[in-house]
């Protein structure tokens, strides 16, 4: 995904908050330099937060939401954090990332087959069924994802510990002790909603928040008045420490 992804979000937001809308490494408007790293992309959010005048409020989706988490458990300056289907697989609801995934995904990037590290993600990655190729290949969203398809690997690294069909570790993200909402749908994949309800029960921080009539590809109007809430509440918060 590039920024535009959420465009509409950031404008609902906009009514009450400053909001920082960015294309992550290697996307959209954003330039990148090799080799990659997962500290660089939380790098690439610290400059933002210090231009931003952190702390800040923090928000994330799928692969987003994992990169934000691990910001925040690094030291990233973020006084609340919410999350929205950290694509997970903590159980055997799907199957698990196959062990080859990032190294057969790189050497497709490597050789310039777009179109097949796409399909990779997409099937391998996101557990998507194969015949549904042929019909998305003709779709305009397709040639924009191939634009971005290069930067697979970096959510393949990303995410590479974390689907495996088992549990959570516990103390990956025990230095996160700030409010944590966790979000899902009730609609969507049963292996998200899962991670999302095991990422909740980690600590008394985490609040889980159920979006009705939702799957992975959240309408801004039914996330805007939650996330306003959430974040409000929570920098009322922080004002009253200062």
């Amino acid at each position: 995904m590039t920024r535009a992804r959420h465009t509409p979000l950031a404008s609902l937001l906009s009514r009450d908050f400053s909001v920082y809308n960015y294309d992550r490494r290697g996307r959209g408007d954003s330039g990148d330099h090799p080799p990659y790293d997962v500290q660089r992309e939380i790098d690439d959010l610290d400059a933002l937060i210090e231009r931003a005048g952190g702390p800040v409020l923090l928000f994330g989706m799928s692969s987003g939401a994992v990169l934000a988490l691990e910001a925040v458990a690094r030291g990233s300056e973020v006084c609340a954090l919410a999350l929205y289907e950290p694509p997970f697989v903590v159980d055997g609801t799907r199957a698990p990332l196959p062990a080859d995934y990032v190294d057969r995904l790189e050497a497709m990037v490597a050789r310039g087959d777009t179109t097949a590290a796409l399909t990779h993600f997409l099937t391998d990655g996101l557990a998507m069924p194969p015949a549904a190729m042929d019909g998305m290949r003709h779709t305009p969203v397709w040639a924009a994802w191939e634009a971005a398809a290069r930067t697979l690997p970096y959510d393949g690294l990303l995410m590479a510990d974390f689907m495996s069909g088992r549990p959570l570790p516990t103390d990956r993200w025990a230095g996160v002790t700030i409010p944590v909402l966790v979000g899902h749908g009730d609609t969507g994949e049963p292996y998200m909603a899962n991670a999302a309800k095991e990422l909740a029960s980690h600590g008394d921080n985490y609040i889980l928040h159920t979006f009705p009539g939702q799957n992975h590809n959240v309408d801004p109007h039914a996330l805007a008045p939650v996330l306003t809430t959430f974040f409000t509440t929570a920098w009322a918060a922080v004002q009253t420490r200062l």
